[in-house]
């Protein structure tokens, strides 16, 4: 006797809004020159997502081609990540952070001569 093997349809994985803002921010902080604080809102639809990120960078780093290497990189581990395709990417430069001199090495102490 032969058993019949019923096949259903393949199961639907849904990645949430919050979900997608979390591993974009992460993603994000991957990229040289953009600092912690990075916030990140996302729409998603389906399989397709529409995010705005809002970065710090590091100054005296060039805004433009870190903007662009976030948004490459973004585009791409949030689809390896999530499997999800992002549509539309608004970067928003909402920093530039100064190292601090004693991040530096320096004491932090100033004189004046």
């Amino acid at each position: 006797m032969t058993a019949a093997v019923v096949l259903e349809p393949a199961g639907r994985t849904t990645v949430s809004d919050r979900a997608v803002q979390r591993i974009a921010a992460r993603a994000a902080r991957e990229v040289d020159g953009v600092e912690s604080g990075v916030g990140v809102d996302a729409r998603v639809t389906g399989d397709s997502a529409v995010l705005t990120v809002r970065l710090p960078i590091r100054y005296p780093l060039p805004v433009a081609r870190i903007a662009e290497r976030c948004r490459e990189h973004l585009i791409r581990r949030l689809g390896e990540l999530t499997g999800v395709r992002v549509t539309g990417l608004d970067v928003e430069i909402s920093a530039m952070v100064i190292e601090s001199s004693s991040a530096a090495g320096d004491s932090g102490v100033r004189r004046v001569l």
